[in-house]
C-alpha cells in the first residue's frame, strides 16, 4: 500500500471527474464489473478509479482496462482517510457488497460526497444490529442509498433507521448473463474434450480432490473426461494432485499437452469461466471447507447440473439452486459417486437440472440497470 498516494497524484489531476468503485477482493470485484463497465460507457468523461483490500484481487486486476486508476485502499486511518479523500476527490464512492472503513465513511460523509452499497447483503449477527452496535451504525449514516439482494437484508436496514434501501438484487447475475455473449472458446480445452462426456470441476480445495481422485482411480469410465482447477496454484500441489490420479493427466501449464489424457489440471487463473462452458457437469468446491462453496453462477449460466459439498449456507445462489433441484449436494465419497455415476448415464436428467440453472440466472437479472437509473439521477 506504500505506492498508493503516488499513484493517485499522477493519475487523477485536481480538475479530473473521478468515479470510485471499493471491492474487497477479486469476488466482489466481479460483482461490481458490469456496473464498472456500464458507469465508464455512460460517463466517458470521468475517471474511473478502482480500490482492492486484497492482493487477490489487485494482482488480477491491476490492469483493467475500464478502470483509470488501480490501486489499493490505503489503512482506514484518519490520516489517510483524509488525505485519500482529498486526493482522490470522486464525485461518486460505490463499495461492493461489503467493506465498512468507518475513517473512510466518515470522510465521505464529511465531505458530503454520494455514497452507494450495491449487491449489498446484511445478516442478523452483524456488529450494525446488536445494542453494542451503535458507531457501527453511525457510519452507515455516510451511505445515500443502499442496494441489497434480499429482503431480510431490507428488514434489517429497516430496523435500525434506514430507509434509503432498494431491493434489486445481485449484479453478480448480470455478470454471468454477459458471460453468454462473450467469445468462450478455448482451442486447447476443445482439443482435450474431442466431443466426450467432461467433468470440470472449479476451485477445488483438498477435501474435493480426494473425492475426485478416488471417483477416477476406481469408479470413472474411459469415456469420461475431468477438467480440475484447483483453488490454490500450488506447482507442488499440482504436482501431488497429478501423481495421485492414475489415469493419464495432462496440465495447461506443459509445453507439450497430452490431449488424449482423461484429466487435465488447470494450473492458472483467470480462465475458469470460460473452461466451465465446456462442461456437461461442473463440481463447485469448497463445500467440505470453513468457507464454504465457491461461486455456482458461473456453471450454472452454461446450463449445467452442479454438485457441491454440504457447506453452502449463507451463499443464497446455492441455497436457491439446491431447492430447486438444480444442484446436488453430496456428503462424501459414496453420495458424490452416486451422483456422477447417475449424470454420466442418464443425459436427460442432466438436460432437466441444466436448464433450470440457466433460467434461473435469467430470472434474476436487471439489479444492474436499477443501481445506473440511480446514478443517473445523482450525477
Amino acid at each position: 500500500r506504500k505506492d498508493v498516494f503516488n499513484t493517485l497524484s499522477e493519475k487523477i489531476a485536481p480538475s479530473d471527474q473521478v468515479i470510485w468503485f471499493h471491492c474487497a477482493s477479486l469476488g466482489e470485484f466481479e460483482q461490481g464489473r458490469p456496473v464498472i463497465e456500464r458507469v465508464k460507457k455512460s460517463y466517458s468523461n470521468h475517471k474511473i478509479l478502482l480500490t482492492f483490500f486484497s492482493p487477490s484481487g489487485y494482482d488480477v486486476q491491476k490492469n483493467y482496462s475500464f478502470a483509470d486508476v488501480v490501486t489499493y485502499l490505503p489503512l482506514d486511518t484518519k490520516k489517510n482517510t483524509r488525505k485519500f479523500i482529498q486526493t482522490a476527490h470522486p464525485d461518486l464512492a460505490t463499495f461492493v457488497k461489503y467493506e465498512f472503513w468507518p475513517n473512510i465513511l466518515n470522510e465521505l460523509k464529511k465531505n458530503k460526497i454520494p455514497v452507494l452499497l450495491i449487491s449489498g447483503i446484511f445478516r442478523k449477527d452483524q456488529a450494525f444490529f446488536k445494542k453494542y452496535g451503535g458507531w457501527m451504525r453511525k457510519s452507515l449514516q455516510a451511505f445515500t442509498h443502499f442496494f441489497v439482494q434480499n429482503e431480510a437484508s431490507v428488514q434489517l436496514l429497516k430496523n435500525v433507521g434506514f430507509h434509503n434501501v432498494t431491493l434489486s438484487g445481485d449484479t453478480r447475475f448480470d455478470r454471468v448473463f454477459e458471460i453468454l455473449g462473450q467469445d468462450n472458446h478455448l482451442d486447447f480445452i476443445e482439443k482435450f474434450k474431442q466431443n466426450r462426456y467432461t467433468l470440470v470441476a472449479g476451485s477445488t480445495w483438498p477435501e474435493d480432490d480426494e473425492l475426485l481422485i478416488n471417483y477416477i482411480n476406481n469408479r470413472a469410465s474411459e469415456e469420461e473426461k475431468f477438467i480440475i482447477a484447483p483453488h490454490e496454484i500450488n506447482s507442488a500441489k499440482v504436482e501431488s494432485l497429478r501423481k495421485r490420479i492414475q489415469k493419464k493427466c495432462t496440465l495447461y501449464s506443459e509445453d507439450q499437452r497430452n490431449y488424449n489424457a482423461s484429466v487435465f489440471i488447470i494450473d492458472t487463473i483467470g480462465i475458469l469461466t470460460k473452461v466451465y462452458s465446456y462442461a456437461d457437469t461442473a463440481y463447485v468446491g469448497g463445500g467440505f471447507g470453513k468457507e464454504g462453496v465457491h461461486n455456482v453462477l458461473e456453471p450454472a449460466v452454461f446450463g449445467v447440473p452442479i454438485a457441491i459439498g454440504p457447506i453452502y449456507q449463507n451463499f443464497k445462489e446455492a441455497e436457491d439452486l439446491v431447492k430447486l433441484k438444480a444442484s446436488t449436494v453430496v456428503s462424501g465419497q459414496e453420495s458424490f459417486d452416486k451422483t456422477l455415476q447417475e449424470w454420466f448415464q442418464n443425459p436427460k436428467i442432466r438436460n432437466e437440472k441444466g436448464q433450470i440453472s440457466r433460467k434461473y440466472i435469467e430470472e434474476h437479472t436487471g439489479a444492474t440497470k436499477i443501481i445506473l437509473d440511480y446514478i443517473e439521477k445523482i450525477l
